[in-house]
């Protein structure tokens, strides 16, 4: 039975690691067509990962244009869903056998847990691969209900190029996210990852054409936002946009794919999500614990993240309490240590925007419970103490905008009908949390929840057969389950006469 790794285990392995710092453009690893790199640094310690490719347009329009030659080639466009199966399922097992590199990759680069990086990073994405893999031949078509001198016939068919944005808060599961559903239903598809976590992206193209994708069907393509995004976006032969993100930038995307050709566009964005805790919850310790990591795992870089804890005033005190207890023992540690409950925020302006948040937050008359600080855990790193706020009015900044750092906003509230207008008043619509004994309630409370996703007596649940998306500012479209396929297809209906 193999030992579970040490600190010391994780730091030799990241010794040996030589990360990929190429764009991959139709199957070949590419400097940028201007030769530009910019520094990857880690935020554990400030330390340079590797200097990467800084794509622009013109290496955007290499990627696209490959990815059409290689759709129109139909090499995998025009495989059998089977064969396409197979692939993406061998895909999933070279993820899971590169588990320990890909979660070192994820945590140096972003600086989440190492744990966290491997037991539900990189295992999720395996299972998103292989679950989206095995879906691939059970996606039927349809037959309309006609008379017997015409068959109505509905079918998918694929998009042709997709171009996927995503964020560095969770790098290899979000790109997974879109590029597993894109590449199932026969696309192919233009990977941005951001540019504050772009080194596991690049590993999973080179695992890609190991399982078997034909060159120039998944490209990767490293580069910031105006330089590479807004190019992928406005291009006119991307035929699909998928992007998970801030609200501004899915707005910005949004205007640029209609200002280009019109082409599909799907965001996931951001959410300042409400998690309401009535004085019949039928474990408050265990709805303590779970307000805790709701708002303070992955550094509250989530954007499901319980941001917005709503408790019933009756039960306001001791509560608040019992979380302020279980958020003191998440303080942030080295990332590489196996029992980190929290490390290092993404880098430095991403630090500073939080503790600016903090800032607003006290000025503004919020009470700090707990944190507030910035602290020195490792030298040359970023982190921030896990933060609550009581005394928090509705219509504070910390309480409205999305802060994506671990800080808490409680706001209590009398009765039912006062948590969901508190609730529901809000831009976002991504997530919601509700914690009590009664079953009517929990039912009652949950439809009237303008959220994609109302979680009852826990925080974050679901799997790979629920789909996740937003309501409101939140985006649309939606990620995982069966109904993520309807964003990478165009739906035809052919109608035929069978009168002699």
């Amino acid at each position: 039975m193999t030992q579970p790794k040490t600190r010391i285990d994780w730091e030799h392995l990241a010794s040996r690691l030589s990360p990929r710092h190429q764009a991959f453009i139709d199957g070949r690893w590419v400097d940028a067509a201007s030769g530009k790199t910019f520094d990857c640094l880690s935020p554990i310690d400030g330390r340079v990962l590797a200097h990467v490719a800084e794509c622009g347009s013109e290496d955007i329009d290499r990627a696209v244009r490959a990815a059409r030659r290689a759709f129109d080639k139909g090499d995998w466009s025009q495989a059998r869903p089977a064969a396409r199966k197979k692939v993406l399922v061998r895909f999933a097992e070279l993820i899971n056998q590169h588990a320990d590199e890909l979660a070192l990759l994820e945590s140096l680069d972003m600086g989440k847990p190492i744990s966290d990086a491997l037991n539900v990073d990189v295992a999720a994405s395996v299972r998103c691969m292989s679950w989206t893999g095995e879906a691939i031949d059970k996606v039927y078509g349809e037959v309309a209900a006609t008379g017997p001198d015409e068959l109505g016939l509905v079918t998918r068919e694929p998009l042709g190029v997709v171009g996927a944005i995503v964020p560095w808060n969770f790098p290899m599961l979000m790109a997974s996210w879109k590029i597993a559903p894109a590449l199932a239903m026969g696309n192919s598809v233009v990977l941005k990852p951001s540019e504050k976590s772009p080194l596991s992206a690049l590993r999973l193209a080179e695992l890609a054409i190991e399982a078997g994708i034909p060159e120039g069907v998944f490209n990767v393509v490293p580069g910031f936002g105006r330089g590479a995004g807004e190019p992928l976006a406005m291009h006119m032969d991307v035929d699909g946009l998928v992007f998970t993100g801030s609200t501004a930038v899915g707005k910005h995307l949004m205007v640029c794919a209609g200002m280009s050709n019109m082409k599909r566009a799907y965001m996931e964005c951001g959410g300042k999500s409400p998690n309401i805790v009535f004085a019949d919850a039928p474990d408050l310790e265990q709805a303590a614990r779970a307000a805790a990591v709701g708002i303070f795992y992955n550094q509250g870089e989530v954007c499901t993240a319980a941001s917005r804890l709503l408790v019933q005033r009756s039960v306001k005190d001791e509560f608040v309490a019992m979380v302020a207890k279980f958020g003191a023992e998440m303080q942030p540690r080295h990332p590489l240590d196996p029992g980190a409950p929290m490390g290092a925020m993404v880098d430095e302006a991403q630090t500073r925007r939080v503790l600016d948040y903090i800032a607003k937050g006290q000025a503004e008359g919020g009470r700090v419970v707990i944190g507030g600080e910035r602290l020195q855990t490792v030298d040359g790193g970023c982190y921030i103490a896990p933060t609550i706020f009581d005394d928090v009015a509705h219509g504070h900044t910390i309480a409205r905008e999305e802060i994506f750092g671990p800080v808490l906003s409680v706001i209590g509230f009398d009765d039912e009908a006062e948590a969901l207008a508190i609730a529901n008043d809000s831009e976002y619509g991504l997530a919601a949390g509700v914690f009590t004994s009664d079953i009517s309630r929990a039912h009652r409370v949950a439809r009237k929840l303008r959220a994609g996703s109302v979680w009852v007596n826990y925080w974050d649940g679901g799997d790979m057969t629920a789909p996740f998306g937003g309501y409101k500012q939140s985006g649309n479209g939606r990620d995982k389950s069966l109904h993520a396929f309807d964003k990478y297809t165009e739906v035809k209906a052919t109608w035929i006469n069978l009168a002699p």
